[in-house]
């Protein structure tokens, strides 16, 4: 039977064999943010973090071991070193965000980095950014704002700053992936995020650390694992398909997340937060679509959680 499934799955084109990758990502993804909330009351972020770094190092081990050399073969480690921090200070303002907001609302929120990648290719990598992105852009981000609904005097509060400093994070690490595949191997790139993730993860992690008990321990095993199947199946899936027609996909994770925020935290979302979730998707799937017309490299970001 499975061979059957395999065989069927197979011969379906590329652009449907790409959704079901996405699909399962955003599915896996989902799963995970509900255990990070879950587990939210007893395991600050930092100390969930370290967790999700030391699941990512042990699934990269094999890989690394096959070729140590060749693995952290590199002439930046200055780069490498700083998207590593910047992603383990992101996965941890993240995390904070999903623990402490709704999860659809902090889920719309993420979606921003792809909002910050435009910023960031024009002065960083030197790319040309039009008016039309730059408007999508600026669109996009009237859609975070509906969402936070910030008052005169009460500010958007801590845990959406959060989300947003996450997410412009993650685009600042998927910015310097893209200037580091010039000249080095995916894997060169994903060995040294995992090993320098892991030990950056360890200081603050230790200012809050508490041994889990058995049951939990499994559970942020599972939250780590997760994290890697969802960045692995994410990435098969940008692979199988074009990124115009696989990032709006992505965007299912949105419903799953409020379908488990109902039935588990009780969580419904507003309407101002529901339309700002939909300008923020409507402006981001513009500028992947823009970027495939283009036919530059896209600005769909590796998932980094």
């Amino acid at each position: 039977m499975t061979k059957n499934l395999t065989d069927a799955f197979n011969r379906l084109q590329g652009n449907s064999r790409g959704a079901l990758w996405m699909v399962a990502s955003a599915a896996a993804f989902t799963l995970m943010t509900m255990l990070i909330k879950f587990l939210g009351d007893d395991y600050p972020a930092a100390l969930q973090t370290f967790y999700r770094n030391a699941a990512g190092l042990v699934v990269m081990m094999p890989l690394i071991a096959r070729n140590p050399r060749a693995a952290f073969r590199t002439s930046r480690p200055g780069v490498l070193l700083f998207r590593a921090g910047a992603g383990t200070l992101g996965m941890i303002l993240g995390f904070y965000a999903y623990q402490q907001l709704p999860l659809a609302d902090a889920n719309a929120l993420s979606f921003t980095r792809t909002l910050w990648l435009v910023p960031l290719a024009a002065f960083v990598l030197k790319e040309h950014v039009g008016p039309r992105r730059i408007t999508a852009t600026l669109i996009g981000f009237l859609g975070a704002l509906l969402m936070l609904q910030p008052s005169a005097g009460g500010g958007i509060g801590l845990p959406a700053a959060a989300a947003l400093i996450a997410a412009f994070l993650v685009a600042l690490t998927v910015t310097g992936m893209k200037f580091m595949t010039r000249d080095h191997t995916t894997t060169t790139l994903m060995s040294w995020s995992a090993v320098l993730g892991f030990a950056l993860s360890i200081p603050p992690a230790l200012f809050v650390w508490r041994t889990p008990a058995f049951a939990d321990l499994l559970l942020l095993g599972a939250m780590g694992v997760l994290g890697v199947i969802t960045q692995a199946c994410y990435i098969r899936g940008m692979s199988e398909g074009d990124a115009a027609v696989m990032a709006p996909i992505d965007y299912t994770r949105l419903v799953f997340a409020v379908i488990l925020g109902y039935l588990l935290f009780q969580e419904i979302p507003n309407r101002m937060t529901l339309l700002g979730a939909s300008v923020i998707i409507t402006s981001t799937v513009y500028i992947t679509w823009r970027e495939a017309q283009l036919g530059k490299p896209k600005l769909t970001p590796q998932r980094e959680d």
